[in-house]
């Protein structure tokens, strides 16, 4: 796995798990912010052929 890649998949899942903090919490803004960052990422990652497994929210 090259650093792209592996850079890509760890940002990918650190913001999954502050999407879920902020759900938890309650921070609708922050889980807005943190929903488009992760469609970004997830885009960035189609358009590069990085599969990503999307977990069911």
């Amino acid at each position: 796995m090259d650093a792209f890649t592996a850079g890509l998949l760890q940002r990918i899942r650190n913001t999954q798990s502050d999407l879920e903090q902020a759900r938890q919490t309650g921070d609708d803004y922050l889980a807005d912010v943190e929903q488009a960052e992760l469609e970004d990422l997830q885009r960035l990652a189609a358009e590069h052929g990085v599969p990503v497994s999307v977990p069911a929210c």
